[in-house]
């Protein structure tokens, strides 16, 4: 039997009914929550002994850390580093929203080798976040889990580094300029008609072009077709109306195009593993837990 794997019977068969897996990670969570404004306040003027990311969801933030000011707009992050002052630089505006998580990186032993770079997450200071709505949904799930008490420490790092992952998620390489005009066409076109019954051949001819070729053109750009990328927006929208809004689950429905409130059910279910109203409850406890 493999070192850190051991059965938990003593069936003499050697039958393993469960897995030990070592896991050992250098970085521990000290608190998390979601900020939501009530259009007052700053951010507090102070040194902490941890590291601080912080997401915005919505609205503006504006932040100095020792001398310099960073505006935080929507769906970036910024990473405050231990042993920096950093303060608020503008008050708080009224939608102004974000998920902030600190934590503490642990030092190595000196007898340990020093890590490679394969093994080190590398978090930018400040940038775009590619895939937000990951790294909302890991939000909500860490959240959802410290309300409910439990969260154990091995996976409160396990959900830290994979959120520290996503934000380090560098952008894709930039597409060609013929490439990404159609497909920004495409996509400024589905957002304009995303309540309509929207399919590859309906938006070509809404663009006056062959819907192989759209199709080509997205597969250059996002490496899916046209119609995967529609389930993936469609999807992608309504978790987000499920999480920000109080819409009705029909209502989300026929807003992102659904015929019906039993395929949008379907198709919540077949990608995300979960209807959408269990969806909601699980990403509704966060709001419980702002700053």
């Amino acid at each position: 039997m493999n070192r850190g794997l051991q059965s938990t019977t003593d069936d003499p068969g050697g039958r393993v009914d469960s897995l030990g897996v070592p896991f050992q990670l250098g970085v521990s969570v000290v608190s998390c929550g979601l900020f939501v404004s009530s259009g007052q306040g700053t951010h507090p003027d102070r040194v902490l002994d941890n590291n601080e990311l912080i997401v915005v969801r919505k609205g503006m933030l504006s932040i100095w850390e020792e001398d310099v000011r960073y505006d935080v707009p929507p769906e970036h992050a910024l990473l405050l580093t231990a042993g920096r002052r950093h303060r608020g630089a503008a008050p708080f505006e009224r939608d102004l929203s974000f998920y902030w998580i600190h934590f503490i990186v642990e030092p190595g032993s000196e007898k340990e080798e020093p890590p490679r770079a394969s093994d080190t997450i590398d978090i930018p200071k400040l940038t775009r976040v590619q895939r937000f709505d990951c790294v909302a949904e890991l939000f909500h799930r860490y959240l959802d889990d410290q309300e409910a008490r439990r969260l154990t420490p091995l996976y409160s790092t396990a959900l830290l580094v994979q959120i520290l992952s996503e934000v380090s998620r560098s952008p894709l390489a930039a597409p060609t300029t013929h490439w990404a005009a159609l497909v920004g066409r495409a996509e400024a076109h589905i957002t304009g008609h995303m309540p309509e019954r929207l399919s590859t051949a309906r938006i070509a001819r809404a663009l006056k072009t062959n819907p192989d070729y759209l199709n080509r053109a997205f597969r250059e750009v996002h490496h899916m077709t046209l119609t995967e990328y529609l389930h993936r927006r469609r999807l992608t929208d309504a978790c987000a109306m499920l999480r920000e809004t109080t819409d009705t689950i029909a209502e989300i429905a026929a807003a992102c195009g659904y015929p019906s409130i039993g395929h949008f059910r379907r198709m919540f279910a077949r990608y995300r593993g979960v209807s959408p109203a269990a969806y909601r409850q699980l990403m509704a406890r966060a709001y419980v837990n702002a700053r």
